[in-house]
């Protein structure tokens, strides 16, 4: 693989079954992203792009075709090896937030780094939560963070170990539209300073177009 390439995909397809029969969400998609690129991927909803994005990420496994990610073959690994992968490699913001809701915001950001058994994980984590604005917020639990605030959070766990590569699933999609800018700003400005290869899945066109190149999808299909 050339080594420029972090992220690449060859006649990925994902079938589900339905009481139809095999239903496929993910069609012989093939496609490859360099380091540091922003790339999004659009189309509408029921495209198939949150499926895609977990595929590339090693949350879901491929029916058929195969994924490399940061030099190696994710396909070929069983879960206990996607899962170290994607601790070292990669990070995620999900529409959901997706947060602990028993850790407080310092100990949710804290929590990547110390399954990697990081030493300076609490500075570390106080620093991110201070970038994202949320210096006077470490105590306070999910429950008690606006829905923008609690997605500062994510934000802050998914860059808190360098990922290689983040991946962002709608993730201004459970907020109004001034906190989804707000998040989206930070979003690029965090990314840019660490120089991480960004995958984004949106339906919103202007929030697409804003990344160096746009991939559409469309019932399963990549354009």
């Amino acid at each position: 693989m050339n080594r420029d390439m972090v992220l690449r995909a060859e006649r990925v397809s994902r079938q589900v079954s339905s009481p139809e029969g095999p239903l496929t969400i993910v069609h012989d998609v093939t496609l490859a992203v360099r380091a540091r690129e922003s790339v999004a991927i659009a189309g509408p909803s029921g495209a198939g792009k949150s499926t895609l994005l977990a595929l590339l990420a090693g949350l879901d496994t491929v029916s058929s075709g195969r994924i490399w990610l940061a030099g190696e073959e994710l396909t070929a690994l069983d879960e206990d090896g996607r899962a170290r992968l994607r601790a070292a490699r990669v990070g995620f913001v999900f529409q959901a937030f997706h947060l602990l809701p028993a850790l407080t915001a310092l100990e949710n950001v804290m929590l990547p780094l110390e399954l990697r058994g990081r030493a300076d994980a609490d500075e570390r984590a106080r620093a991110m939560l201070a970038r994202v604005g949320l210096a006077a917020r470490l105590g306070h639990y999910p429950r008690q963070l606006s829905g923008g605030e609690q997605q500062r959070v994510a934000m802050a766990r998914a860059a808190v170990g360098e990922p290689t590569v983040l991946f962002a699933d709608e993730p201004t999609g459970n907020l109004d539209a001034v906190t989804g800018e707000r998040i989206i700003e930070l979003l690029f400005e965090l990314n840019a300073a660490a120089q991480t290869t960004l995958v984004l899945v949106t339906h919103d066109r202007s929030l697409a177009a804003r990344c160096a190149r746009v991939l559409t999808m469309d019932s399963g299909r990549l354009l």
